[in-house]
């Protein structure tokens, strides 16, 4: 089957020491610290075989993420850019939808309690974790000790089969009647990202009250999705901070209130002025240029009038926050980090949420071939206005 592959050199910076769950040569927590001249590729590799607890799916659809755009682009000295938990060489791929085409005779299916079938529709985590260490009995899966990541440190869905245990593995029945065929595997390939921005604004951040105001930092597929789950719980006003006219159109399409463009606007003053004076209670990092946005967010809390809004990271970046304590003690903000998607039932209630209505398909701005996939990580590492390319499987 054809697939794929992503590949890069493991040789270490000077002061990169490994860590107690690094493996010499192959895998690592820090990876824009290791990996060197990545090379993408479509590859022949053979169909896999499942074990008992593990299903088979049949690729229908696979959405490039951010971090497969960053994996695969080096620094001005080879270095990816990408700073996660990350194994090569690897097939990428990990927002996906398909379909069962086999499954273990202990493969069960957590929406009948019974052995998924052949012709289920479904998704999957991406992330792999363990369920016995403590980070996972405490209730807390994406920071699972023994953590792999589909896509990352496990073969993933830029193929034309994925293998998955079925503990990672949720069925798309429920969007069955609410979408015609060809939209429900769209759909379903964007539960993975919806479902990080759910993870970030409800589980990390706290959730809102209806009637609160928020700011999403960054137009991006995550950003957006986050747009559309906030709205849905009732935000008064989502104020959307992009440069990109293309991604701050798509906003409105996805429920945005106000856009600021903080390459030709102050975005402290106008985020105030659309909340009359108060700010945001929410702020969600998706930008992944923290050390540019962050003066801007704290600017907005200590002039707003608005007391305990917290911000919530969710890009991933290496680059340091510029802070002032005095702000948040003042204003009782907080940050937090989100990671991650797993627990606390956030898959089933992002597909019951698109299930019922929160319409997520204008993520998709562009649909290719799966042999098309690292022309267009090319082309998005390159500022390609797009949101959301997604491979779309015969």
């Amino acid at each position: 089957m054809k697939t794929v592959v992503l590949d890069a050199r493991w040789e270490p910076k000077k002061d990169f020491k490994l860590g107690k769950k690094d493996i010499e040569g192959k895998l690592t927590y820090l990876g824009n610290q290791v990996w060197r001249n990545p090379k993408l590729k479509v590859a022949e590799k053979d169909v896999p075989k499942i074990g008992p607890t593990e299903v088979l799916v049949k690729t229908r659809v696979c959405g490039i993420c951010g971090s497969d755009v960053h994996m695969a682009q080096a620094d001005g000295e080879g270095y990816i850019f990408y700073p996660g938990l990350t194994a090569f060489p690897s097939t990428l791929g990990h927002e996906f939808s398909g379909v069962v085409v086999e499954a273990g005779e202990k493969a069960i299916n957590k929406r009948t309690s019974k052995r998924f079938e052949r012709g289920e529709p479904v998704t999957a985590e991406e992330m792999f974790w363990c369920s016995f260490c403590k980070p996972c009995a405490d209730g807390y899966p994406n920071h699972c000790e023994n953590l792999q990541e589909l896509g990352f440190t496990v073969d993933g869905a830029f193929a034309e089969y994925v293998k998955v245990d079925a503990r990672y593995v949720w069925s798309l029945e429920a969007l069955k009647g609410k979408y015609s065929e060809k939209d429900l595997f769209l759909t379903g390939s964007l539960v993975e990202p919806t479902s990080v921005a759910y993870n970030a604004v409800i589980e990390r951040g706290g959730g809102i009250r209806p009637g609160d105001n928020v700011a999403i930092l960054g137009g991006g597929p995550i950003g957006l999705a986050a747009v559309a789950i906030l709205k849905r719980a009732g935000a008064a006003n989502v104020i959307l901070s992009e440069p990109s006219k293309a991604r701050a159109e798509k906003g409105k399409k996805m429920g945005v209130d106000y856009l600021i463009d903080p390459t030709r606007e102050d975005f402290a003053k106008r985020l105030l002025d659309v909340t009359g004076g108060m700010g945001a209670d929410l702020y969600l990092e998706a930008t992944g240029l923290p050390d540019r946005v962050f003066p801007d967010i704290e600017k907005a809390i200590w002039e707003g009038r608005a007391l305990n809004s917290t911000v919530v990271i969710v890009a991933r970046a290496a680059r340091k926050i510029p802070l002032t304590g005095e702000v948040l003690q003042v204003r009782r903000a907080s940050i937090v980090g989100s990671q991650g998607h797993s627990g606390h039932g956030t898959f089933p209630r992002v597909i019951s949420s698109m299930a019922s209505g929160m319409n997520v398909l204008p993520l998709i701005t562009k649909k290719i071939k799966l042999e098309e996939v690292p022309e267009n990580i090319l082309l998005l590492q390159k500022g390609c206005p797009e949101c959301k390319i997604s491979c779309v499987f015969d």
